[in-house]
């Protein structure tokens, strides 16, 4: 059906001649589409969000860790059957895992003092090889990662993460400043870029901000550290962080990691093996019906709007049927009459579009600056719900258009 110029202009001086009732109806448009574009964005949001905190893990790593006790009962009787996870379990992996590109183990402790004083919690120790700062991508605000030379000399040097370096030193430079943890003063080397704060990492139970960490030299803190807590119920890594050559199938090493490591600590459950590509793939089908839902939840927003043009347009149509009559009596076809009403209906619903997807744009900022998740508007969500208005528009508005395009002329002109 092609639109004249002529209809467009008629359509839209009847409409404007009952301004309060087309505002009215367009609303039910205006909300369903800006609902759609608002689930649409925090959907996409999440996605970036989730995709970020994955490729941070690494879709090429593959991460064990220690799975702490909850008793000294319940590691004195894991004593007995394995040692826990070790550098012998480090040895053990780089000699028998194929697709292996490099590897770090990880140790953690909780500092009891640090200085200066933190502005807000305690940071996190950590004790890793240089090789963690390529397993996980780190970017670098400041200055450099720790080297080998570092590690194999247990120098005094450290590494901030982006919160741990504004908790202890505020928002100036930090490279060259030195802090103290424990009894150790430390030389500042080097600054992370911020984290994604999703990716919180598990340590002792509990979850860690991975922004508010000092990292040094493994050896450093192996032998300038003492942590009671590793003489109690803590192994003597708490993790094991592999990453593969571009080839290697991570989920197949995964299977030989947990085997070899299920032989040398005697099946003993112990420790977890966790594959980020698997993450990966469980994360995209989660959000994807999750998108799917809030999408269907915002788009019965449109149905319903859809209904009050169809009830609109079918109580104009009544209150128009001398006019029909009229234009039925001077020439008019029936298709002139369904056009003049369809045009009226879809205008309401384009008009109705636009608005939406200013009030789609208002509520992803809205809900981003309250709520605190990030959204993304993407062209793709404009279109599809702009163009499910304006569909709404038309299959709604033909019933009505008929209706209005079989009233009998002669009764229309006798219609009061």
């Amino acid at each position: 059906m092609i639109l004249r110029l002529s209809d467009i202009g008629q359509a839209l001086s009847n409409l404007r001649a009952q301004k309060t009732r087309t505002l009215l109806t367009a609303l039910g448009i205006v909300f369903g589409v800006g609902s759609v574009i608002g689930m649409l964005a925090i959907g996409s949001g999440a996605k970036e969000e989730s995709l970020r905190f994955i490729e941070q893990l690494g879709v090429r790593n593959v991460l064990v860790d220690s799975r702490p006790a909850n008793s000294q009962e319940e590691f004195q009787q894991r004593r007995r059957s394995s040692p826990g996870l070790s550098e012998r379990d480090v040895r053990i992996l780089q000699a028998n895992i194929e697709g292996l590109e490099t590897l770090s183990a990880r140790r953690t402790m909780h500092p009891s003092r640090v200085l200066p004083k933190p502005s807000r919690d305690m940071p996190e120790l950590y004790g890793v090889r240089p090789s963690y700062s390529v397993i996980h991508s780190f970017r670098l605000a400041e200055g450099k990662f720790f080297d080998d030379t570092d590690d194999a000399a247990s120098a005094t040097v450290c590494v901030l993460g982006e919160g741990a370096k504004v908790n202890l030193l505020g928002y100036a430079p930090a490279v060259g400043k030195a802090i103290k943890v424990n009894d150790a003063w430390l030389t500042v080397v080097g600054v992370l870029t911020e984290q994604l704060m999703a990716g919180s990492q598990s340590s002792g139970g509990q979850m860690q901000d991975i922004n508010n960490i000092i990292y040094i030299p493994l050896n450093t803190l192996q032998y300038r550290f003492w942590d009671q807590s590793f003489a109690n119920l803590k192994d003597d890594l708490d993790g094991i962080e592999l990453r593969l050559k571009p080839d290697a199938d991570s989920i197949e090493v995964a299977k030989v990691v947990t085997a070899v490591l299920n032989s040398t600590h005697h099946n003993t459950q112990d420790f977890t093996v966790t594959i980020p590509a698997a993450l990966l793939a469980q994360q995209q089908r989660t959000q994807t019906i999750f998108t799917y839902v809030m999408v269907a939840i915002a788009a019965i927003s449109l149905l319903v709007g859809g209904i009050g043009i169809m009830n609109i347009v079918l109580a104009t149509v009544l209150e128009r049927t001398r006019e029909i009559g009229i234009r039925r009596s001077i020439g008019a076809r029936r298709f002139d009459i369904v056009r003049q009403f369809l045009t009226e209906s879809v205008l309401i619903s384009v008009g109705g579009g636009l608005l939406g997807i200013g009030f789609g744009f208002f509520l992803a900022w809205l809900i981003a600056r309250t709520a605190e998740w990030k959204t993304i508007v993407t062209s793709a969500s404009v279109v599809i719900a702009f163009g499910v208005s304006v569909a709404v528009g038309v299959i709604f508005g033909i019933y009505p258009a008929v209706k209005a395009s079989r009233i009998n002329p002669i009764d229309a002109l006798r219609y009061e």
